[in-house]
């Protein structure tokens, strides 16, 4: 490693477990501005902690374009701005979600009583 507070290109990789690529790309949409010397990049404390927020924001459902806009307005405006922008995304992402709950919740009772009806039909015929 670099020094306690950077870690190179490839650290970051490891550390997050992401891709080379998916981490140039996430540079080249402006979401992680690493340090660099050269060819070489350095991610300081400020990048980790972006990437960890990108991360949570993905698995939560995020765009990266939302999670970029988000990542700008706090680099601009500070705390209020972001939170309240954060507010709106997670207000929106959450009825996302649960509508997709709904959907999934339906489609697992469809299958459980076709599995059911496949069972009963099942025990009705002879057994050979």
């Amino acid at each position: 490693m670099a020094d306690a507070t950077r870690l190179s290109f490839k650290e970051m990789c490891a550390k997050f477990d992401v891709t080379p690529r998916t981490l140039r790309y996430y540079e080249y949409i402006e979401l992680l501005s690493p340090e660099k010397d050269g060819r070489a990049r350095f991610y300081g404390p400020r990048e980790v902690a972006r990437m960890k927020l990108i991360l949570r924001g993905r698995r939560f459902g995020f765009s990266l374009e939302e999670i970029r806009q988000w990542l700008m307005i706090y680099g601009k405006t500070g705390e209020r701005s972001q939170l309240q922008a954060w507010l709106q995304m997670a207000d929106r992402q959450l009825v996302d979600l649960e509508g997709q709950r709904r959907d999934l919740d339906t489609t697992i009772a469809d299958l459980k009583a076709l599995r059911a009806t496949a069972v009963e039909e099942l025990d009705r015929l002879p057994k050979r």
